[in-house]
């Protein structure tokens, strides 16, 4: 599955609970050998907003510009962090938590 594809899934915990919509998700880059890689480590879930991707990006040192770092701040107020390894299922349009909603911590 492409990251993309995970963009505005619905994501509902352990219990059945709705959490939210993806809005983003969280990479780390992979340092060694001759191609770079990228590992998913989280994904950032909203409640209040649409399964929006608001686009805001990075540069190639992975820095945001100041603009895009203060939209972020006000876009993402109030979302959950959704850790990769609490993810049991992602297919269907849906992601499926081995974790409760409770358990989950905010951005």
């Amino acid at each position: 599955m492409a990251l993309t594809e995970l963009m505005g899934q619905s994501v509902w915990d352990a219990q059945g609970i709705w959490v939210g919509h993806v809005v983003d998700v969280r990479v780390v880059k992979n340092k060694g050998g001759l191609q770079e890689s990228h590992t998913v480590y989280g994904l950032v879930v909203s409640a209040v907003r649409g399964p929006l991707f608001f686009g805001l990006t990075r540069d190639r040192q992975g820095r945001m510009h100041w603009l895009s770092d203060v939209i972020a701040k006000i876009i993402y107020t109030g979302c959950t962090f959704v850790p990769w390894d609490t993810v049991e299922e992602y297919d269907g349009g849906e992601v499926i938590l081995k974790a409760t909603k409770k358990d989950l911590s905010r951005v």
